[in-house]
């Protein structure tokens, strides 16, 4: 009695694992289109973001592009080490998280206030003229803003420092000057990518109940109550998931616009982990593979920390999280 009681017991979980596995088959046989249009992107996932990270392991080794990964030397966490070792070390990690934070303070809160005050416009055409011209600079390559940029301040015939001379100062050669390194790059970045986010948060206020608006003009509400109090809170959850995403990619700035705005005398500003990579990785007399592959994981272990971090305060004060 008690042998046919336990292969029942052992029998039952058998049993109900294997009806699961009937419902699993069947859902995927009731919506396979669904799955042949999520294999790609999965597929792509796997070969070009996953499958690269078998590559990472050259920052253990002592790799040199003669010899396979697996036939290169171990060395454990030497390159790591001499990395927190270099002079260049505390700069390239006070750079990056200036140009970064700078960036975030400004550019983050910007698009959110233009997309309060156009999503208060009445005047259709004015409205649709200043999400055009915000969101124009968006579409010019990095290439030719930075183009632009040295253009426009160069220092004999750019437009800035035409008008300089022109009220009787001294031409300014901004882009030899490492103090002004950062603000340029910031606020350029502003300009370019404001339209962008506005057009996100006005994309997330058009979900707004106009009953909230219409409820609170009766109740004699002025505007910047009304945004306060109902345009804000309504697209809060935006805003924190946005936040939260720009603070994983806090280490990860842009590399292009950078190596392309440097030079000798704003080094001491512009020189980032992404421009220093390139350079003792790729750009150097002898590669560093090796070296370059452990500032660069480092650098992602950094981001993602800082990732987990602020989803996780997020959670806990907003309730709103990625994860």
């Amino acid at each position: 009695m008690a042998t046919a009681q336990s292969t029942m017991r052992a029998q039952a979980p058998a049993s109900s694992q294997s009806r699961r596995r009937s419902a699993v088959w069947k859902g995927i046989k009731r919506s396979w289109q669904l799955y042949l249009f999520l294999a790609l992107p999965v597929a792509w996932l796997l070969v070009f973001n996953y499958y690269p990270m078998y590559g990472a392991q050259i920052a253990f080794r002592d790799f040199l592009p003669g010899r396979s990964i697996l036939g290169s030397e171990w060395i454990g966490l030497e390159n790591f080490t001499r990395f927190f070792q270099s002079p260049l070390f505390s700069r390239l990690i006070i750079n990056t998280l200036f140009l970064s934070v700078y960036s975030l303070i400004v550019g983050f809160p910007i698009p959110i206030i233009l997309a309060l005050s156009l999503n208060q416009l009445r005047m259709g055409m004015f409205k649709n003229s200043v999400q055009m011209v915000s969101y124009a600079p968006y579409f010019i390559s990095t290439v030719v803003m930075v183009g632009l940029i040295l253009q426009f301040l160069d220092m004999r015939r750019g437009p800035i420092n035409l008008m300089l001379v022109a009220i009787g100062l001294q031409p300014v050669h901004f882009m030899g000057i490492a103090d002004y390194f950062s603000s340029i790059y910031v606020w350029t970045g502003v300009w370019q990518n404001t339209g962008f986010g506005t057009i996100i948060y006005l994309a997330a206020l058009s979900t707004i109940d106009p009953a909230l608006h219409e409820a609170a003009v009766v109740d004699g509400a002025t505007k910047l109550r009304r945004m306060w109090h109902i345009d804000i809170p309504g697209i809060l959850p935006v805003i924190v998931t946005l936040l939260i995403l720009n603070m994983g990619q806090l280490m990860n700035i842009g590399f292009e616009k950078i190596f392309l705005l440097q030079n000798p005398l704003n080094l001491e500003a512009s020189e980032v982990i992404s421009t220093y990579v390139y350079k003792i990785g790729l750009a150097g007399g002898v590669a560093n593979f090796s070296y370059a592959a452990a500032i660069g994981l480092f650098n992602s272990l950094l981001g993602l920390m800082m990732l987990v971090v602020a989803n996780q305060i997020s959670k806990k004060l907003t309730q709103t999280s990625i994860f």
